[in-house]
């Protein structure tokens, strides 16, 4: 029995190692998705906190997160968020902005999302659901009862259901979590600026 179980281990290794040499030309396409995936996410939050800096500091500061020098925090913020979504974009300098745009997530975490608790999106049914998600239940029970009665329900939810958003820390450690993924990877054998430029670097070296 032990015997067959050694040999049905190392055929699954081999075939998995054959099948890793198959797809061995495409290996950096799973960077790539990843670096995608984050591109417009950093990038838009970096436009809406650009698009009102004058708010974004306030926030940044005294009547939100209250944190110190909230010019130079709100700032830096901004600047990691459209320059990491740029850089990410072009697979340059990948591991390295990957940095600085996971220390924003950890910021964004433990300053906004942690209180909130997992859930982004208030679930009754998902796993990790707090006192705050439950009791959001009711809440967005009573709002549609309210919008059937005073409005347009079809229209209203035409473009989806309604949901009450917990701004939990679900998102934003799932983007960190890529982030941290891109640092092992980088940006990817191909699909990258780094890729080339590597390249370019070693014949040069030689």
């Amino acid at each position: 029995m032990s015997t067959f179980i050694k040999n049905s281990v190392s055929t699954l290794d081999a075939l998995l190692d054959r099948l890793g040499q198959i797809i061995q030309p495409v290996d950096g396409l799973p960077a790539l998705a990843l670096r995608l995936y984050l591109v417009p996410v950093f990038w838009t939050a970096g436009m809406n906190k650009l698009a009102a800096f004058s708010d974004t500091i306030a926030w940044f500061g005294a009547d939100g997160l209250g944190l110190p020098f909230p010019t130079i925090m709100a700032s830096l913020a901004t600047g990691t968020e459209l320059s990491g979504a740029v850089l990410l974009a072009l697979g340059l300098f990948t591991r390295w902005i990957s940095i600085p745009l996971i220390v924003t997530m950890l910021v964004a975490i433990f300053t906004v999302h942690l209180p909130n608790g997992w859930q982004a999106i208030a679930d009754q049914t998902a796993p990790f659901a707090n006192m705050r998600v439950m009791e959001a239940g009711d809440k967005i029970q009573a709002a549609r009862e309210i919008l059937k009665e005073h409005g347009d329900y079809d229209w209203l939810t035409s473009s989806g259901n309604f949901a009450i958003i917990n701004n939990g820390v679900e998102f934003a450690v799932t983007y960190l979590v890529m982030l941290l993924a891109l640092i092992k990877m980088g940006g990817g054998r191909f699909v990258s600026v780094d890729y080339w430029v590597r390249r370019v670097v070693k014949r040069w070296v030689r």
